[in-house]
């Protein structure tokens, strides 16, 4: 009997020494799991996580220009077209595109030949003219000596001096037409009206040309203007004196004038006003018929900017980070944004902040929604004091 009862003492003791083992894995497993979930709960935002140091700039009101950006021509203020006055082929020209010429310099040179000629026959009729008034002159003459000697009639004398006042009337006007002649010759030879700069030369050499044809232009260097099509429904809007911009095709202002003309009447076809605006020098950056972007200043309204490195764009919408104060501590929160366009290296927000937010500018990246921060503020002039 003993070695049986030997064999239960055993058997009871291994039974308590696993209970012991399965009470101390069970404990175990539990402060394994209660620390998983500490750990699961500590790493969410805002629960307890250490409050991440960023820097902060308070939104500015600034003064913000209402601007509009329209297409805009430059023209000339002092253009001459170049039409002939006369018709004819063209044998000459002496300048080309771009050349600046003076007032009176020859362009073009129509064929002369058929004026010339027309020009050499009125100076042969009014020569021939000349010889039959010295001969009227001569008879006249010895027919004043036969009357008062009374070998003529008062009636044959008085015809002498008619046919003298006949051929002094005829002279007269043959030299009238040699003049006219002589004027319509000096057509033929095309000049500049004014100083300035030719334009392009559609014509050449050897094509027949009329009054109607143009053959160049000739501009005034420097003197420009800006010629700007506004909206109909902006047109309540226009005035002169209207600050402008004129800006290229980089985005680089190459003038800045104002408005000095608005057109009464809207053009039907594109339902625009014309406005002008005079450009008093470009200093070569600008040219007759170039396109520029004008950049017409309506007015000014204050409103909050912000960095441009502060904003984050997801997903096409801009959104920024901003330190709230929620009693229990400061947190970021996420703002989405309605920009308007740049001021310098800011943004102006035409809705989503408030002038005063404390802007997030540093560390947004590594930022969530709610997650505790410490602010370091960088406003000149601005303490580091909670709202």
């Amino acid at each position: 009997m003993r070695p049986f009862v030997s064999v239960n003492r055993s058997t009871r003791r291994l039974t308590a020494e696993r209970r012991a083992a399965a009470l101390l894995v069970a404990l175990a497993a539990g402060a394994f799991v209660s620390g998983c979930q500490k750990s699961v709960a500590n790493s969410a935002p805002g629960a307890g996580a250490p409050a991440i140091s960023v820097q902060v700039q308070i939104a500015p009101t600034v003064k913000i220009p209402d601007t509009t950006e329209y297409l805009s021509i430059l023209k000339s203020r002092h253009s001459a077209a170049i039409n002939p006055q006369v018709e004819g082929q063209i044998t000459r020209i002496f300048v080309k595109s771009g050349d600046h010429v003076e007032a009176g310099t020859p362009l073009l040179q129509i064929d002369p030949l058929k004026q010339e000629a027309t020009v050499n026959s009125q100076e042969a009729a009014r020569a021939a003219q000349e010889a039959n008034l010295r001969f009227a002159r001569i008879s006249l003459e010895r027919a004043q000596k036969l009357f008062d000697a009374g070998v003529i009639s008062k009636h044959e004398f008085d015809n002498m001096q008619t046919s003298y006042d006949a051929a002094l009337a005829q002279l007269k006007a043959l030299d009238e037409q040699v003049k006219q002649q002589k004027v319509e010759l000096h057509y033929y030879s095309v000049t500049s009206p004014m100083d300035g700069t030719v334009g392009d030369i559609p014509v050449h050499i050897g094509d027949r040309v009329t009054v109607s044809t143009m053959l160049t232009t000739v501009d005034e260097p420097g003197a420009l203007e800006a010629y700007v099509y506004v909206p109909a429904e902006r047109a309540k809007n226009l005035k002169t004196g209207l600050p402008v911009r004129l800006l290229d095709t980089a985005g680089n202002s190459v003038s800045d004038t104002g408005i000095t003309f608005v057109s009464p009447q809207v053009e039907t076809a594109t339902q625009t006003v014309l406005a002008k605006t005079t450009i008093e020098s470009s200093q070569g950056k600008l040219r007759i018929a170039q396109q520029v972007r004008a950049q017409i200043t309506w007015g000014v309204h204050e409103g909050p900017v912000i960095p441009v490195l502060a904003v984050l764009r997801i997903n096409g919408q801009f959104f920024a980070f901003v330190a709230v104060n929620e009693g229990k501590g400061t947190v970021a929160r996420q703002r989405p944004l309605k920009l308007g366009d740049t001021v310098g290296n800011d943004f102006v927000v035409l809705d989503g902040l408030k002038p005063g937010d404390h802007v997030i500018i540093s560390g947004t990246q590594f930022l969530q929604d709610g997650m505790p921060i410490t602010e370091q503020i960088q406003n000149k002039g601005q303490s580091n004091s909670g709202r």
